[in-house]
């Protein structure tokens, strides 16, 4: 499976007063290993961590699917912001309902659309980190409608990840 192909070719994101586009780097993935300090892979063109594991962002050169499919870890897709830098999604959708409407309240519609929650947060009982059931990467990013549908919505946003800037 081609986890670049899968992925949607635009993301829109951000809030009204800040929207912002990604848009899919074909000619880019990253690499999604388990642990914190991984050696990284050859050609690399820069690493993160995220959670304890190490994302590697890496330019694709043909060497195919089932070259990448060989590596250990997740191959998942890369975004380029508009106005300048990479993005990498990680598979977390943030969720926030309504002021007044707990996660909780809209759990069985979570599930319905594929998602699970993975953390409310507890300064905000209205908003939670989900994953999707599968897991994957591309399906969390090709689900995000499903989430807007749920009733009490304000806003869904992929967690990206963005290489640090020196300032």
């Amino acid at each position: 499976m081609n986890r670049q192909k899968d992925s949607p070719p635009e993301i829109k994101g951000g809030t009204s007063q800040s929207p912002m586009t990604y848009s899919l780097l074909a000619d880019h993935y990253a690499l999604h290993r388990e642990g914190a300090g991984v050696e990284p892979s050859e050609g690399a063109i820069f690493t993160m961590s995220e959670g304890g594991d190490t994302i590697e962002v890496l330019r694709d050169k043909g060497e195919g699917e089932s070259a990448r499919a060989s590596m250990s870890g997740e191959v998942g897709p890369v975004y380029s912001l508009k106005g300048g830098g990479v993005a990498v999604p990680t598979g977390r959708v943030l969720v926030r309902f309504k002021e007044g409407v707990s996660v909780e309240e809209r759990h069985s519609a979570i599930e319905q659309a594929g998602y699970t929650v993975a953390q409310v947060l507890d300064y905000a009982p209205h908003a939670a980190w989900l994953r999707t059931h599968s897991g994957n990467i591309s399906d969390a990013l090709n689900g995000l409608q499903s989430l807007k549908d749920i009733p009490d919505v304000e806003n869904v946003e992929p967690q990206m990840l963005m290489r640090r800037a020196a300032r």
